[in-house]
């Protein structure tokens, strides 16, 4: 069942979805050569406290940090560690928070140092794809819809999907239905209604979209070794455009 969350609700799912923003905003900030992706949990984890919030990641099902860090191939769910950035990597990072029963939940995929042309076009267009999938949740249009523009984006630049992983609906759990495809045909699955609440999340490879599971049992990587970029939103169904509730307008994110 898809939940179609009340204006009190909504209160509180704005609030736990800014507080990810804000971490995200001050991660981006830390995420230079030279740190560990340890030391960037430590601080996400300090900063959502902070915030009146508590970790969502931590413990969710055993995984043992605030943040998922994925490094170059990695795709989602990196286990934050000793491991030190470089110069040229990629990593992204996911953040859940939970405030007074509710959930926040994004992603971004940040520079380190300077990368190649090539790396910084799979971001681009990972990103500009999770806006493209996010014009499509409007009110009556159906689920697929989202999937289909995100999947259409990304292959006409010549990446490929993640099929593996998908978004989901989030409100007082930090996943709740519907699953959300970054693929599929148009016109398919519910109908969108106002006051249900989405995390949007493609991940992008840019070779194949074919992924492994490394031995920690939570790290997918891409199984070709080529970059992966993931970015994500939250956004709130609405009358007329969807609200992005962990979009900063004066971070670019």
């Amino acid at each position: 069942m898809i939940i179609i969350h009340s204006e009190e609700e909504l209160k509180l799912i704005r609030v736990s979805n800014r507080i990810v923003a804000e971490v995200l905003h001050k991660l981006k900030e830390f995420t230079k050569p030279g740190i560990t992706t340890e030391e960037l949990d430590t601080i996400a984890e300090e900063l959502i406290r902070e915030r009146g919030g508590t970790p969502a990641f931590k413990g969710y099902k055993g995984f043992p940090a605030a943040i998922c860090a994925s490094v170059n191939e990695q795709i989602v769910h990196g286990i934050p560690g000793p491991g030190i950035l470089r110069d040229g990597d990629i990593i992204s990072i996911d953040v859940g928070a939970e405030y007074r029963g509710y959930f926040g939940d994004a992603a971004i995929t940040v520079a380190v140092g300077k990368i190649n042309p090539e790396k910084q076009r799979l971001m681009k267009v990972t990103r500009e794809s999770l806006f493209e999938g996010i014009k499509k949740a409007t009110a009556k249009n159906r689920l697929s819809d989202i999937s289909h523009a995100i999947q259409s984006y990304v292959e006409n630049h010549g990446f490929s999907i993640v099929r593996e992983f998908v978004g989901h609906g989030i409100g007082s759990s930090l996943h709740e239905e519907p699953q959300i495809p970054n693929f599929g045909k148009p016109g398919r699955g519910p109908r969108l209604k106002p006051g249900m609440v989405l995390a949007i999340e493609p991940m992008v490879n840019m070779g194949s979209y074919e992924v492994e599971i490394e031995q920690d049992n939570w790290t997918a990587i891409a199984s070709d070794g080529k970059p992966s970029a993931h970015f994500e939103h939250t956004i709130i169904v609405t009358d007329k455009e969807p609200e992005i509730i962990t979009l900063r307008k004066d971070s670019g994110s």
